[in-house]
């Protein structure tokens, strides 16, 4: 089958490869602090899903040391001057603070030459009106991607996993950021606790589905992660996690009952080595990633 990649995107783009630069705001989370919730989602680390972010420091500081570590993965052929970049603002909640805050912050990324966009990930119940239009102010200077944790469109297992929003303020969030022209992103995960394969292609029929057209979508796989209240309840009660033939078999079905014009960012994820407890095989990640894109190439829808 195929599919547009976000490599093809950008290179299409921006006409050359690009890297991810992994930054924080140091925002908190309201899922964290009490406002929405308390714990987080059950499935985050203390690091927010910014396990691999810089920590929150002076943002110039941040990028310098985000950039020898993504440098390795340029070719020596290319010169430093041409390298580019996106500013990725991982870690927890990064619209949980006053625009006036933030404002400097993603000014301050977006203004060196070298970085030719900002990717914002954060909440729906964190995106008032006024930081809305704060985003779209940057987007007129260089593109901004706001990458919203959605993980399922079920309700209930939402509730189950201490999301902590409705799928109505989801639906809110992600009207007002398309009519502001902004670029969204969504994050789903795969094999949350209780869920069967119905549940999880139903998100993506929820999605594909979505008025106007969804830009992105970052896919998952569930990391079960030292630390967190997953670890506690996979302990207690273990819940089904599947094989890397089992993900790899389900993943290109996924991607069918989506619009053909999403952008796929993502197919998996890795978590952290030192404190992963499940599924061990995510960590070969090279193994992984050519497994599924084989298995991707070679789907054949069926004929109904």
């Amino acid at each position: 089958m195929t599919y547009v990649s976000i490599s093809e995107q950008l290179k299409k783009t921006f006409g050359r490869k690009v890297y991810r630069l992994s930054l924080s705001t140091g925002c908190s989370c309201p899922n964290r602090d009490g406002k929405s919730g308390f714990g987080g989602c059950v499935f985050c680390s203390e690091g927010g899903s910014g396990d691999f972010a810089s920590p929150p420091e002076n943002i110039q500081i941040q990028i310098e040391r985000a950039k020898k570590l993504v440098d390795q993965k340029f070719p020596h052929t290319i010169p430093q001057d041409e390298r580019r970049y996106i500013a990725y603002f991982q870690s927890f909640t990064n619209t949980y603070a006053a625009p006036e805050k933030l404002e400097p912050i993603f000014m301050s990324a977006i203004k060196r030459n070298e970085i030719v966009a900002l990717s914002i990930a954060t909440r729906p119940d964190c995106l008032p009106p006024a930081t809305v239009e704060m985003l779209s102010r940057i987007n007129k200077i260089k593109p901004v991607w706001v990458e919203l944790g959605l993980q399922t469109a079920n309700e209930e297992t939402a509730k189950k996993i201490n999301r902590c929003y409705p799928l109505s303020v989801f639906e809110d969030a992600y009207s007002r950021l398309k009519k502001a022209g902004l670029y969204v992103v969504v994050h789903v995960i795969l094999y949350l606790p209780g869920e069967t394969k119905d549940d999880m292609l139903s998100t993506a029929d929820y999605l594909s589905k979505l008025d106007p057209v969804l830009d992105g979508i970052k896919i998952q796989l569930l990391h079960v992660l030292r630390g967190t209240p997953l670890e506690k309840i996979y302990r207690e009660k273990p819940f089904h996690l599947p094989t890397l033939e089992e993900y790899c078999s389900f993943i290109p079905e996924y991607i069918s009952h989506l619009d053909p014009r999403t952008v796929i960012h993502r197919l998996t994820g890795d978590g952290p080595k030192r404190i992963l407890i499940a599924p061990l095989w995510t960590a070969d990640k090279k193994r992984v990633i050519n497994a599924l894109k084989k298995s991707v190439e070679e789907y054949e829808a069926p004929v109904l």
